[in-house]
């Protein structure tokens, strides 16, 4: 198992290395549905399990049972890790476009990207495979 998963990371990045430019989704004569994408990533959200075991083992170490009203001191420690996660999304969403603009007028940038990214996936292909454990 451990060298076919060596073999399939070398695939990647065999891959990455005959990339020509930037390869991306779509272009700007292609309509994007944002509404169904914004769905796509509430509902991916709601349904990860990982969210829940995320609050269930955080938020409880910061309630104060002698402050009183616990389900209160989560609704708010819950809405704060909220507005928190709005704020760095919608950063994060604004950078990805200037980036993806960046990589559109200059596909060298995404050529070195290609070739940066077949190197670590080969290094990592390499440490599995070579690897005493």
């Amino acid at each position: 198992m451990k060298y076919a998963g060596a073999a399939y990371l070398l695939y990647l990045a065999w891959k990455s290395f005959r990339e020509k430019g930037a390869v991306l989704a779509w272009n700007e004569e292609t309509a994007v549905n944002y509404d169904a994408l914004y769905k796509k990533g509430i509902l991916m959200n709601l349904l990860n399990p990982k969210v829940s075991l995320f609050f269930l083992a955080l938020l409880p170490q910061f309630v104060d049972q002698a402050a009183g009203h616990v389900p209160a001191q989560m609704l708010v420690l819950g809405a704060v890790f909220i507005l928190q996660a709005i704020i760095l999304f919608s950063v994060i969403s604004f950078f990805a476009e200037k980036l993806r603009s960046l990589l559109v007028k200059s596909p060298s940038i995404s050529r070195k990207m290609n070739c940066i990214q077949g190197s670590l996936l080969g290094l990592i292909a390499a440490h599995i495979a070579f690897s005493e454990k």
